[in-house]
């Protein structure tokens, strides 16, 4: 590699690491309770599946339609949004809104028994981790805070990649994983993070890449709801919305989908007028049967007035990934084993930006001049082997 070549990918990767690290740095410390949400939503008594989780799964219960309605009972004047389903517990969600479109601060929660048909009452909350989730979403700024972030995402996989390219004819000459403990504190500090980076390196790409999927997850599903959903209801096309009090069974609903879709869970309802739905149609998703497969849903669509069923297929590519990624980010698709591994790569890559910001700050003068020709000395070890 010329002087210039690393000269170039030198200044890659300090750049694309130095300009996003204190944003990186925010994500990895929100991040890390976030990891285990769900535990700390129990332990804080917020988490009303975990009450009834010894009961088996619902799929025979209460009629949907009855279950709607003791709902809509609890918010009078209200509209349904979502109907949601547990597939370990007979837990069921439906989200109520003033309107079909409601913006989410006035959308309210609730939890009810689909087994007893008892309400559990609207959602808690969790004042904390609702303010850690929003931070780590979009910093408060909605979806230009999301694209922020989402381009941070991708400047960490461009340090990433820039680092290997330096990384690996630098370590030629020195055993895997060496830290130089007789050497300066400076240099120890540069093979800890070296080493610590390679270690953690595919996390690290999944997370930022993952992340940044993420951040683009409303312009994505704004996408596929103008494109696919239009093209699925194309035979509605200028006809008016339909209105709340015309909806139909919810229950002839959800069998015309299951005969379209069998061997599949339902996950949750979305209803007409909603960013997951059409103006028409009850729009039902389905999920597959294993950790991972669960979250690719398959969406059929049905005319929420007749109960007949319109289209059901596949989800875009695009959609898909974007699904898979959420779980994949936090590691909440293996139990508690998975997410600890996760925070145990969280605090890795803590250390790597950490000390990737002190390496930079207690520069000496030619530091690039010296790191250059070591990278060099390395590739030429390489190449004389």
């Amino acid at each position: 590699m010329s002087r210039d070549a690393i000269r170039n990918w030198y200044l890659i990767h300090k750049w694309s690491s130095l300009i996003p690290t204190a944003f990186l740095l925010m994500l990895c410390v929100t991040g890390l309770p976030l990891i285990f949400h769900d535990e700390i939503d129990a332990a804080m008594g917020g988490d009303a599946e975990t009450a009834l989780s010894g009961s088996p799964s619902a799929e025979g219960g209460i009629p949907l339609d009855v279950m709607l309605d003791r709902a809509l009972a609890e918010r009078p004047g209200e509209v349904p949004l979502f109907m949601a389903f547990s597939q370990d517990s007979p837990l069921l969600t439906v989200t109520t809104g003033p309107t079909p479109d409601a913006a989410g601060e006035d959308m309210t929660l609730l939890f009810l028994d689909r087994t007893t048909g008892a309400s559990l009452g609207p959602a808690p909350g969790n004042a904390p981790m609702d303010f850690l989730l929003q931070l780590h979403t979009d910093m408060f700024l909605g979806l230009p805070g999301m694209l922020f972030l989402g381009a941070m995402g991708i400047s960490l996989v461009i340090a990433l990649i820039s680092g290997v390219v330096l990384y690996a004819p630098f370590m030629r000459k020195l055993p895997f994983g060496t830290v130089r403990k007789d050497r300066s504190k400076r240099l120890r500090r540069l093979d800890q993070h070296n080493f610590l980076g390679i270690v953690a390196l595919a996390w690290m790409l999944v997370i930022a890449l993952t992340g940044a999927i993420n951040a683009f997850a409303d312009p994505l599903t704004e996408n596929w709801r103008d494109g696919e959903i239009a093209r699925m209801t194309n035979a509605y096309a200028g006809t008016p919305a339909l209105a709340p009090a015309d909806y139909g069974s919810i229950d002839q609903a959800m069998s015309a989908a299951q005969q379209a879709l069998p061997g599949r869970s339902p996950q949750f309802i979305g209803f007409p007028g909603g960013a997951w739905s059409s103006g028409h149609h009850y729009a039902i998703f389905f999920q597959g049967d294993r950790p991972v497969t669960q979250h690719l849903l398959t969406p059929a669509l049905v005319d929420a007035a007749t109960g007949e069923l319109t289209d059901a297929r596949t989800m875009p590519v695009i959609n898909q990934a974007l699904m898979m990624s959420k779980p994949l980010h936090f590691g909440d698709y293996g139990g508690l084993p998975l997410k600890l591994i996760w925070a145990a790569l969280t605090l890795a890559t803590i250390w790597v930006l950490w000390t990737g910001v002190m390496l930079w700050r207690r520069r000496k003068p030619g530091e690039v001049e010296r790191r250059i020709e070591e990278i060099r000395s390395g590739a030429a070890a390489r190449a004389s082997s």
